[in-house]
């Protein structure tokens, strides 16, 4: 996203629904086309009596996949206990999934669209932690906030395991900025806080890790 904004005059939006998505759809346009975020995603509530058959996020995903939609036109699943679910979708599928899903395990839904301001979430737990690095380089930072080293932080980058701002980043001196929410397989999220510059010319890092 970042090349793109500086090569040319345009405007990068990602939304997924909230402000915690894990996954997200980008918006891409001039600035004075994109004055407001798009909605570039739509939200359904799916509805069905989950008391004595629970069903996990699993089940739920199956359950849409298994209309024969594919999984990148899905947003995050967030469970509502007994209740059902909240889902995010591309809007063009939304009415599509409204006919077409029945069923969740052995549970009987039914599915209504809802505002994006009806979402339900439960906010992350999150642990915050502090890092003095010399530089602001994705491996450097990483590998401090994930606890794992600079070497495999470097080779799950260069695999192409490591997003950005839910971008694939192949190289490991891009710079990180406040902000940032670095994603890596297997590992989690993490979020860049506030930046500071030490007396020795270092960079004081405040890392949020997501539990």
């Amino acid at each position: 996203m970042l090349v793109l904004e500086r090569l040319a005059d345009v405007k990068i939006v990602a939304q997924g629904g909230y402000p915690e998505a894990e996954c997200c759809r980008l918006s891409v346009g001039h600035p004075d086309a994109l004055t407001s975020d798009p909605d570039i995603v739509s939200a359904l509530s799916i509805s069905g009596n989950f008391s004595f058959q629970p069903c996990s996020h699993g089940d739920f995903l199956g359950a849409i996949l298994g209309t024969g939609i594919v999984r990148n036109k899905l947003g995050d699943i967030l469970l509502q206990g007994e209740k059902g679910a909240h889902v995010l979708v591309v809007p063009e599928l939304s009415d599509f999934i409204l006919s077409a899903l029945d069923k969740v395990g052995n549970v009987s839904v039914s599915c209504k669209k809802i505002p994006l301001l009806a979402l339900e979430y439960e906010p992350p737990r999150t642990k915050s932690l502090k890092s003095v690095e010399a530089s602001l380089r994705l491996d450097a930072v990483a590998s401090a906030g994930f606890k794992v080293s600079r070497t495999k932080m470097a080779s799950l980058i260069s695999n192409g395991d490591v997003r950005v701002n839910w971008t694939t980043v192949i190289k490991s001196n891009t710079t990180i900025k406040t902000g940032d929410i670095i994603s890596v397989s297997g590992e989690g999220r993490l979020k860049i806080g506030e930046i500071n510059s030490t007396r020795k010319g270092k960079f004081a890092v405040e890392l949020i890790r997501y539990l």
